[in-house]
C-alpha cells in the first residue's frame, strides 16, 4: 500500500469515527471546573458571570458586526439610533424618536432628547453626525462599513441639536435599517484610529479589561433608559463547550455561549434558532478552483444530512442558501445540493482529464470555535475531498487570523477554502447579497458585471417585487457563479443559570442584551 493511500485510509477511518461516534455519544455532563481569573470580586447575586467562547479581539464600536465584538458591546456599552425587533422584524426608536424620508434619498432623524453618554456629556445630533461619518466615511475599513454599506459613502448633515439628515448616494429604501448598525459614540472619538474600549450611551460602561483573563463591565447609572437589573457584568471566556457549560453547572458562571448539544449542559441548556448559516466558500481565482467542476464536485462530496445528523445532533437543517426562513429574499422553493460523490468524482475526472490540476494542495481554513463541532465538520469535509482525489489541509486559527481570509482584499496565497458562518440579523437579503454575491463584495469570492447589476437591481426594489428578486438571485448563483458549498442553517444553545430569566432569540449570537437579563422568580417552576 501506497503510503498516500495509507494516509487517505486513516482519514476516512476518522471522519468515520467522527460521524459514527457523534450518532452514539450520550449527553455527558462535566465535572471539571475551571478557577476565575484573580481580579478579585467575588460571585455576587447582583452580578451576571457570562462565558463566551473566544476573548473580543477589540470593543470598537464600528466592527460591532462581527460576533466577537457585537454579542458585548451592541446595545450594552453603546447604542444605535435604532434597532430591528428580531421577534417582529420591525425597525424600532432607540437613540432616535423617528425617522422620515424627506426626499428620495435623504432622511431626516429626529434623537431623543435628554440622553448622555456614560461619561456625562450629551449626546447630540453632532454625535450621531460623528459615528455615522467615522463608520461609514472614514479610512478605518470599519466591518460594519464592508458588512452594511459597501464602497457608498454618506451625506450626514446636522440641522440642530437634536435633528440630522442623512443620504445615500442613490435611493435606498433600507437606508434606516443600515443606520442601526452604526453604534453611537462621542464626536471626539478618533477618525483615524480604532478605540478598543469606547464611551458610549448604553446601560453599562467597560469598568476593567483583564487581557486573557476577564472583562467587565459596569451598571451605567446615568443611562437615559430604564435602569438594568443586574449592576455588573463580567465576562470571561474558554474555548472548550464542554467547559463553559460545566462552569454553569457547577455555580461559576450564569451564562454560557456557542453550546453544543453534546457539551453537556443538561436541564440548563436552552435551544434556540440563531439564524446563522454554515459554509464552505471557495476562492474563485487559483486553480483548480477556477474550475466550476470542481467546485460543484465540492458541493456533490458533503453528506449535509449526516453532518447535522451526526454532528449538530439535529439541531440544525441543511442548508440550500445563505439565508434563512424570515428574511427578506428567503427561496423556500430552493432544495439544498444533493449528495452524491459518485457525480462528485466524475466531475473531478472530467476536469482532471482536461488539465486541471485537481491535486494541488488547497488549504481549509477555519476559526476556532466557530460553531460547536467545527473542527469534525471539517475533517468530515477534508476527508470527504480526498476520497476524490483532492489534496485539501486543515489550518485551524482565531478570529485575527481568519480576519485576512474572510475580507477583502484578500492574500495571494494560492487555492483555499474558508470555513463562514453568516447570520442576517437585519431581516433583509441586502445585507447578504451586496457582501457575498457582487463580484467585488467585502466577502465575495468572486462573481461577474452581469450579476453584480442584478443584486444592484434587487436592492433598489421593495415590497413583493424585492421579495422575487432577491429570491430568484439565490436561486442562480449557484449555476453561473457558486462560490459556495452551504452545509446547514443552526441552532443556537445556550447554558443559562436558574437563577437568570432570558430567553435567547435569533439575534443572541451577534447581540445579547444584559438590560434583557433579570432575576429569576424562585416562586417559578417549570
Amino acid at each position: 500500500m501506497s503510503p498516500a493511500r495509507a494516509v487517505q485510509q486513516g482519514q476516512t477511518k476518522r471522519a468515520a469515527i467522527i460521524l459514527a461516534g457523534a450518532l452514539s455519544f450520550s449527553l455527558i455532563v462535566s465535572s471539571c471546573s475551571v478557577a476565575n481569573s484573580n481580579h478579585g470580586d467575588a460571585a455576587s447575586a447582583d452580578t451576571l458571570r457570562i462565558v463566551l467562547q473566544e476573548e473580543p479581539p477589540t470593543l470598537e464600536a464600528c466592527d460591532v458586526s462581527m460576533t466577537a465584538i457585537g454579542v458585548v458591546t451592541r446595545s450594552n456599552i453603546t447604542e444605535p439610533l435604532m434597532e430591528r425587533n428580531p421577534a417582529t422584524g420591525d425597525l424600532e426608536p432607540k437613540l432616535a424618536d423617528s425617522w422620515e424620508l424627506t426626499s428620495d434619498r435623504q432622511w431626516t432623524i429626529k434623537l431623543h432628547p435628554g440622553v448622555t453618554f456614560s461619561d456625562g456629556t450629551p449626546f447630540e445630533a453632532a454625535d450621531a453626525a460623528h459615528s455615522i461619518e467615522r463608520t461609514v466615511n472614514s479610512d478605518l475599513a470599519c466591518n460594519v462599513e464592508g458588512y452594511v454599506f459597501g464602497d457608498a459613502n454618506l451625506d450626514v448633515q446636522v440641522i440642530d441639536p437634536l435633528t440630522l439628515t442623512v443620504a445615500s448616494p442613490e435611493a435606498d429604501p433600507i437606508l434606516p435599517l443600515r443606520v442601526s448598525f452604526i453604534e453611537m459614540v462621542p464626536r471626539t472619538t478618533s477618525m483615524t484610529e480604532r478605540v478598543r474600549e469606547p464611551v458610549g450611551t448604553g446601560p453599562y460602561a467597560i469598568d476593567y479589561w483583564n487581557a486573557g483573563q476577564r472583562l467587565s463591565l459596569v451598571r451605567n447609572d446615568t443611562y437615559w433608559g430604564e435602569a438594568p437589573e443586574f449592576s455588573r457584568a463580567d465576562y470571561q471566556w474558554r474555548s472548550e463547550g464542554s467547559v463553559r457549560a460545566s462552569m454553569v453547572l457547577n455555580g461559576e458562571a450564569d451564562l454560557a455561549t456557542s453550546l453544543g448539544p453534546e457539551d453537556g449542559a443538561g436541564d440548563l441548556g436552552v435551544a434556540y434558532p440563531n439564524n446563522e448559516t454554515t459554509a464552505v466558500r471557495i476562492q474563485l481565482e487559483e486553480p483548480p478552483l477556477d474550475d466550476i467542476r470542481v467546485r460543484q464536485a465540492i458541493n456533490y462530496s458533503i453528506n449535509r444530512n449526516g453532518i447535522v445528523k451526526a454532528l449538530f445532533r439535529g439541531l440544525g437543517t441543511p442548508a440550500e442558501q445563505l439565508i434563512s426562513k424570515g428574511v427578506i429574499g428567503f427561496n423556500e422553493d430552493l432544495q439544498p445540493w444533493p449528495y452524491d460523490p459518485e457525480k462528485a468524482q466524475q466531475l473531478i475526472d472530467e476536469a482532471r482529464a482536461d488539465g486541471v490540476p485537481v491535486d494541488t494542495e488547497i488549504r481549509m481554513i477555519g476559526r476556532t470555535g466557530q460553531f460547536p463541532k467545527v473542527n469534525e465538520t471539517l475533517e468530515v469535509i477534508q476527508n470527504a475531498l480526498s476520497e476524490l482525489g483532492m489534496n485539501v489541509s486543515i489550518e485551524m486559527t482565531d478570529s485575527a487570523g481568519t480576519a485576512e481570509y474572510q475580507e477583502r482584499p484578500f492574500p495571494d496565497v494560492g487555492p483555499y477554502l474558508l470555513i463562514i458562518q453568516h447570520g442576517n440579523q437585519a431581516g433583509d437579503a441586502a445585507f447578504t447579497a451586496d457582501q457575498y454575491m457582487r463580484s467585488d463584495g467585502f466577502q465575495s469570492a468572486g462573481g461577474t458585471a452581469e450579476f453584480d447589476e442584478r443584486v444592484n437591481d434587487a436592492g433598489e426594489k421593495t415590497g413583493e417585487a424585492r421579495q422575487e428578486a432577491y429570491g430568484q438571485l439565490f436561486a442562480d448563483e449557484p449555476k453561473d457563479i457558486m462560490q459556495m458549498a452551504f452545509i446547514a442553517h443552526m441552532n443556537g444553545v445556550l447554558a443559562k443559570s436558574a437563577s437568570v430569566d432570558y430567553t435567547p432569540n435569533s439575534a443572541t449570537v451577534d447581540e445579547m442584551h444584559l438590560a434583557a437579563m433579570t432575576h429569576a422568580d424562585p416562586t417559578e417552576t417549570d
